[in-house]
């Protein structure tokens, strides 16, 4: 539990404060000499001493904006904790000065002030608090441009404002601090159109039309949690820049955490070994680094944290985002390992193969083809019901295992299959009516007799089944 009050941190003893608190206060004074006492939400039990919320102070600022740049007045949200305050391992492990300060970020959020509103609201603390758990708990860190899906309007309220984009923030500068360095990352809430297409196309390109559209957040990026129109339905011609944007640079998105499952259908039915065990095949070739690093984080953690099991990549409650990218090295010492033990683990190649995926899942196929298949790239579905991952992989991937010649091919439960081009365009068609927004009637089946595959897309009970 938290509780809201003034800080007391008199700036003219600020060798009594930890160097780490010292520079974001620091770095805070710097914008706003005239609010040294800003309120406050604090953490009741620190997380150091077993409570259950990772940042110690949520500083809140009122920020009369800058009218010469058409920015509007607003309360600002500073975050402590998820950089190393105290450089004593009580929190985060010191490193020294060179890396990166505890997770090497703070968060800050900057909320539309209200007519009136005399005091800032303090939802925006839990919020930030919700987004600290899940990093502190999985060790993924964020960058600018990922996105995150909250499925819950961020106030609790009736908003259209239900999902986040990150940027860095506009005001705040990066310090330097004995524990490292410290940037400071701005939530940006959004309306589900504007995340998809941010899914569809990359978060960078969606920032920077918010940025073009006052009411939508303007130059500052301030979220208006009373906006009910999207910025496509402000200006129409915006999904145009995007569409182009798809068409000619792709989807950003290497994966998402879904409710998926595959079979070989090539086993005979009587055949009791499981459809995802290993049998005796060729090594896996090695992916390239890029590809490596983008895969690895997909089948490793997965890409979001929401007990709702909602798409894509990263939402709210869950111990799980285009997914902020892992420090870890190697394939096999992450996701393979993550599946199972490398040393058992060898490639089967498969004859045909069944994949079934539910509608918030099916409805990302066509991305996965259109912005990332067709561009020369990967896409990994991973189960949030367990270590089952699906990667599709054009032949423009390098070192995949899938191969030409063989292009469905199991590495534990970890199925790849790959497309060619052609391939890809004929599937786009036929999946044509999954672009649509509207619920399609579940189940529906698609099939490529002559390649030997199959893909469901059926309701979300199916998925829940223990026997699934």
């Amino acid at each position: 539990m938290d509780e809201v009050r003034p800080t007391t941190q008199a700036h003219g003893l600020a060798s009594l404060f930890p160097p780490g608190l010292q520079a974001i206060y620091g770095e805070c004074k710097r914008l706003y000499p005239d609010q040294a006492n800003p309120l406050q939400v604090t953490a009741i039990v620190k997380y150091w001493l077993g409570g259950p919320d990772p940042l110690d102070y949520i500083s809140m600022y009122r920020n009369t904006g800058c009218p010469a740049q058409d920015v509007q007045e607003h309360w600002h949200y500073v975050s402590f904790g998820l950089s190393d305050l105290y450089g004593d391992n009580r929190v985060h492990e010191f490193t020294g000065p060179e890396g990166p300060s505890g997770f090497g970020f703070e968060l800050t959020f900057r909320l539309k002030r209200e007519v009136g509103e005399t005091a800032p609201p303090t939802w925006p603390a839990e919020l930030m608090q919700g987004l600290a758990r899940y990093v502190f708990q999985s060790e993924n860190t964020f960058c600018s441009g990922d996105h995150i899906s909250w499925h819950s309007p961020l106030d609790n309220s009736e908003s259209r404002i239900q999902h986040m984009l990150l940027t860095e923030d506009p005001q705040m500068q990066a310090v330097h601090t004995p524990f490292g360095l410290i940037s400071f990352l701005q939530i940006v809430g959004v309306c589900t159109e504007e995340l998809q297409a941010a899914q569809q196309w990359n978060g960078q390109g969606i920032l920077e039309l918010l940025r073009g559209v006052h009411v939508a957040g303007g130059p500052w990026l301030i979220t208006d949690m009373r906006r009910g129109e999207t910025i496509f339905d402000i200006d129409p011609h915006l999904q145009e820049r995007v569409d182009q944007g798809i068409e000619t640079e792709g989807s950003n998105l290497s994966g998402v955490s879904a409710k998926c499952v595959w079979d070989d259908l090539s086993r005979p039915p009587e055949d009791e070994e499981d459809s995802r065990s290993i049998c005796i095949g060729s090594q896996p070739r090695r992916l390239s680094d890029k590809d490596t690093e983008q895969i690895r984080e997909v089948l490793r953690k997965g890409l979001e944290f929401n007990t709702k099991a909602a798409l894509p990549p990263i939402s709210s409650q869950r111990q799980g985002l285009d997914r902020p990218q892992s420090r870890k090295d190697s394939l096999e010492s992450e996701s393979s390992a993550a599946i199972v033990p490398h040393e058992l683990v060898r490639t089967r190649q498969l004859e045909s193969v069944h994949l079934k995926f539910n509608q918030e899942s099916g409805t990302l196929l066509p991305l996965c083809l259109r912005g990332r298949l067709l561009h020369g790239r990967h896409f990994t579905y991973k189960s949030i019901n367990g270590d089952t991952a699906i990667t599709f992989v054009s032949t423009g991937v390098e070192g995949a295992f899938a191969t030409e010649e063989h292009p469905y091919a199991a590495h534990g439960p970890w199925l790849q299959i790959l497309l060619n081009e052609e391939f890809v365009e004929q599937m786009l068609g036929d999946l044509q009516e999954l672009n649509t927004r509207e619920e399609t009637k579940l189940p529906k089946e698609y099939s490529w007799p002559e390649k030997k595959l199959k893909i469901s897309v059926l309701p979300d009970s199916v998925f829940d089944s223990p026997l699934q």
